[in-house]
């Protein structure tokens, strides 16, 4: 197959699928957001195209989409509705669209999570910064994160309320949306499993390293393998089923009373630390998912079964 990459830069995961799709026989075309260039109406002889470095994405037969690099709201806006228009004329589009816009969300994904019979942390989002106080004033120890984020990137944990005053206000001054989330007891630890396909390939436990509350890998926690309990696999598994991925990274947290809370499923996940920790070839197995996925050509589109 006819195989396209878009991502905000090349790297590793890049790097890792490209070699992947290759070693499997399919050609393959690593494109950036930045380059997308439209073009429709033009002649009844020429018809619509969407190309970026010389990738032609109505063409391809399946389009997995990396990291969509920051820009304003209408750069973000263009990059997305050109992956659903990419996937409206028949193209797979791995993650979806739909599932990327679901995912990225913190709030809508925390809904869906707990609409799908899942616990989730007690969570308030609003847009006034008295909202997100008197929220904070009710739950005590609270995190602040970003509303669109990853990594660990731009959170940050309150419990004392002059602190929270100043953050509220920062955040305010930026128009962001306030997402306030309450801090679970748990034990330094919590889970990411990789679902590809409606099935855990495989799964770490990260640690948090010392001093800090956060256990993402990307700064500086620790991971190791772990056979999860059937329960907690099924938690995965419904987690990125209420996203709608077809792979997703699903972190999950064992609470100190016993209860496993859905933090977040990440419809663009990364794999570096959790391929480290295990030797799972994650990328090998995204494309052997890929190739499951029914396709089948009309007027020179593919379009799934």
């Amino acid at each position: 197959m006819r195989v396209a990459i878009l991502s905000a830069s090349a790297g590793w995961h890049v790097d890792e699928l490209c070699a992947a799709l290759r070693a499997r026989g399919h050609e393959v075309a690593v494109a950036s957001y930045e380059g997308l260039v439209a073009s429709m109406g033009r002649s009844r002889d020429r018809h619509s195209s969407l190309s970026s470095e010389q990738a032609s994405l109505l063409d391809a037969d399946v389009v997995l989409p990396r990291i969509i690099p920051h820009g304003s709201l209408e750069q973000i806006i263009f990059r997305v509705n050109a992956l659903h228009w990419v996937e409206s004329r028949g193209t797979l589009v791995m993650n979806s669209p739909r599932a990327i816009e679901r995912s990225v969300d913190k709030f809508y994904a925390s809904a869906l999570i707990e609409e799908a019979g899942l616990l989730v942390p007690e969570t308030v989002v609003c847009e006034r910064p008295e909202d997100a106080l008197a929220a904070t004033r009710t739950m005590g120890d609270v995190i602040f994160k970003p509303l669109f984020g990853s990594m660990g990137r731009g959170m940050v944990r309150v419990s004392d309320p002059d602190m929270a005053f100043r953050v509220a206000r920062g955040l305010e001054e930026l128009r962001a949306v306030f997402y306030v989330q309450r801090v679970i007891a748990h034990q330094g630890r919590d889970i990411r499993a990789f679902v590809i396909g409606g099935r855990v390939i495989g799964a770490i436990e990260r640690l948090a390293p010392s001093g800090d509350w956060r256990t993402n890998v990307a700064r500086g926690g620790t991971a190791r393998p772990v056979d999860l309990p059937a329960a907690w696999t099924d938690a995965a598994i419904r987690a990125a089923a209420a996203v709608g991925t077809d792979y997703a990274g699903v972190d999950l947290l064992p609470a100190l009373d016993g209860r496993l809370y859905v933090l977040e499923v990440n419809g663009i996940p990364g794999w570096q630390g959790l391929q480290d920790a295990t030797g799972i070839p994650v990328a090998t197995a995204i494309v052997e998912h890929m190739e499951t996925v029914p396709v089948r050509r009309v007027n020179n589109a593919s379009v799934r079964a």
